[in-house]
């Protein structure tokens, strides 16, 4: 049809096989994450102890408020529905906006962003494998299997999302792609701190930094509330999230340098021309990809 052949022709003015080829990278990339990390669980007796093991240590430092932060929210259902968007809303659709934006108008620091993202990414699924958690939701019912004894506050706990916003991470549709003993770390409050860090670095110096830096910071900060009130996640979480998605970061750093200067040195020695053709969709004058060239930072 006329209108659809002049919808295609317009949408390949507007992109290019670089377009294509990160977007295949990173729904690749994200695919696979959830397959590996739905993919590692089966160990729930393991998970529920290690879980009552960090709120004995989080009530031996004096920081172990999730269960009345719960309480104290219980009846305040705008209070309870607005931490519910932000850790809904305020995660995966506000990473996929930012990271589009960036990726067009500043891309040297997406591609270290988003490496850090899918390094964090990897080293959160090691976590999850060798030390499976419960966040707080579960907890309740994993106490009536494993631990009848289990103390009140073990078993207060409540999924706000799925009795609030009608949202379960166990249903039907989801339940390949979950995996429920993923707690620690907690890649939502580590994903939304790279999220705050990248959109303070882009707007740093520029019109709207006074406006977009304290929205970087914010979201981090909402987020922590967030994760806890909403008895996804322990303060604990947050903090070994934070941990692995800023060791990301200097990964990110030494592969931009050192690794893309490289692969782009091997991708021209290739000796097939259409691959080369198809990887070099963007080459600067010296032949290498864009990619290796616009990842110094």
């Amino acid at each position: 049809m006329p209108i659809l052949r002049s919808a295609w022709r317009r949408f390949q003015s507007l992109s290019s096989r670089r377009d294509f080829l990160e977007g295949l990278l990173v729904a690749c990339a994200f695919l696979a994450y959830f397959a590996v990390r739905g993919a590692v669980i089966d160990r729930p007796e393991a998970a529920y102890d290690h879980a009552v093991d960090l709120i004995e240590l989080q009530r031996r430092m004096g920081i172990f408020w999730e269960d009345d932060m719960q309480g104290w929210v219980k009846n305040k259902l705008f209070i309870v529905q607005s931490f519910n968007v932000i850790y809904f809303w305020l995660h995966f659709p506000l990473i996929i906006a930012c990271g589009i934006w960036l990726y067009y108008s500043q891309r040297a620091k997406y591609t270290l962003i988003r490496d850090a993202f899918l390094i964090s990414g990897a080293l959160a699924l090691v976590v999850y494998w060798l030390y499976p958690m419960a966040p707080p939701r579960e907890l309740p019912d994993l106490a009536r299997t494993f631990d009848l004894g289990a103390p009140s506050y073990v078993r207060g706990f409540t999924d706000t999302l799925r009795d609030h916003l009608g949202y379960a991470y166990d249903t039907q549709s989801t339940r390949a792609f979950v995996n429920p003993y993923a707690a620690m770390p907690s890649l939502h409050f580590g994903w939304d701190l790279l999220l705050g860090i990248g959109m303070v670095w882009a707007f740093w110096g520029r019109r709207w930094m006074w406006v977009m830096a304290p929205i970087g910071v914010a979201l981090p900060t909402l987020q922590v509330f967030a994760i806890t009130l909403t008895g996804n996640h322990f303060f604990l979480d947050a903090v070994a999230g934070a941990a692995v998605s800023l060791v990301a970061i200097p990964i990110a750093v030494a592969v931009s340098r050192w690794v893309y200067p490289r692969l782009g040195e091997m991708i021209v020695l290739l000796p097939w021309p259409a691959v080369r053709s198809f990887l070099l969709s963007e080459p600067d004058l010296n032949g290498l990809p864009r990619e290796a060239e616009t990842s110094q930072v």
